[in-house]
């Protein structure tokens, strides 16, 4: 389920409301590509037989791999009319709080937590929770910005 508004100006009349995505596998060969990409290739996530007997019990993705799933885990979640542009404003607050194992399925919770009017757009904060299918704990907890920037 989305949560959807007419137009950036709209946005605060629906501060608190909350969307969850779809699943999402994520896959070893995204895991070695990831690895591949930012050169960080530490056996937790490549080395699968020395990892099956390490404190994970497999290999898992990278922290920063999940992280910047975000904008894939949450497409679709916010659909705002008349955006010209949306572009990341930044983090205010990461909390990693249990591996992502490969091969397990991940989902985006977020809740809409602020919309502040500036100069060049509308600021948007969202507290996204990326929960582990069949785990208590969620993988991660992120608060981030954006900024969506109206068509004219």
């Amino acid at each position: 389920m989305s949560v959807q508004v007419s137009s950036p100006g709209s946005i605060a009349a629906v501060v608190g409301a909350v969307a969850t995505g779809e699943w999402f596998e994520i896959t070893q060969e995204r895991i070695a590509a990831f690895a591949d990409a930012t050169e960080d290739r530490q056996w937790i996530h490549l080395d699968a037989e020395r990892a099956a007997s390490g404190p994970f019990g497999g290999t898992i993705a990278h922290g920063y791999l999940t992280l910047s799933l975000l904008p894939r885990l949450t497409d679709g979640l916010l659909q705002v009319g008349g955006v010209a542009m949306a572009v990341n404003y930044g983090l205010d607050r990461v909390r990693f709080l249990q591996p992502v194992r490969a091969g397990a399925r991940v989902r985006a919770v977020t809740e809409l937590t602020s919309a502040d009017e500036t100069a060049q757009g509308v600021r948007v904060g969202m507290r996204t929770t990326v929960e582990i299918e069949g785990a208590r704990k969620p993988a991660l907890i992120a608060e981030t910005l954006a900024l969506l920037v109206a068509a004219e």
